[in-house]
């Protein structure tokens, strides 16, 4: 396995799962028209999309990092433990990210002013929540690895957290003033 085409494959993934996730969502919230139960179920299934598209992407996220983070049998046996909490912390603040994608999509047509800049301030305020993670993690991670592993190790982390991201962020039209 190369180290480009783990990456390669999460990009394909979360282009091919997330691009008919938030378009499905977009569509169905510029639908009206839709019955109320009908408009209920089809946000459950969009919800059941991206929760589905999340855990695909932990679990090729954590297969890079395996392949590229080349650890000993002790180092391993002491970080994946500290990795599956670390994912367990980013799971909860990215729930944040993706209610925020959930509440612009919902809103796109109609936002208001005020809508937006709350939503901008939400999604800034995840990436302050993320960045303290990571500095809260780092020297947890550096108990069990040596400098150069742990910078590598979120060196990793943080170029699939950016891949994910600019496929979000495609996925999502520019807001017009």
């Amino acid at each position: 396995m190369t180290r480009t085409n783990p990456f390669s494959f999460l990009l394909a993934a979360a282009v091919a799962l997330s691009g008919a996730s938030f378009r499905s969502a977009q569509a169905q919230a510029n639908s009206s028209s839709t019955a109320q139960n009908s408009s209920a179920t089809a946000q459950s299934s969009v919800d059941q999309d991206v929760d589905l598209l999340r855990k695909d992407v932990r679990s090729q996220k954590k297969q890079i990092i395996a392949a590229n983070l080349k650890l000993t049998d002790a180092e391993a046996v002491k970080f994946w433990p500290i990795y599956d909490q670390y994912t367990v912390d980013l799971v909860r603040i990215n729930d944040a990210k993706y209610a925020a994608i959930k509440e612009y999509v919902k809103n796109y047509d109609t936002m208001s002013d005020e809508q937006a800049t709350a939503l901008t301030r939400q999604i800034i305020a995840v990436d302050e929540s993320a960045a303290q993670l990571r500095l809260r993690y780092v020297p947890v991670v550096n108990k069990v690895l040596s400098g150069k592993k742990t910078a590598q190790f979120f060196q990793l982390d943080r170029r699939l957290v950016m891949l994910i991201d600019i496929q979000l962020a495609t996925q999502l039209p520019m807001i017009q003033p």
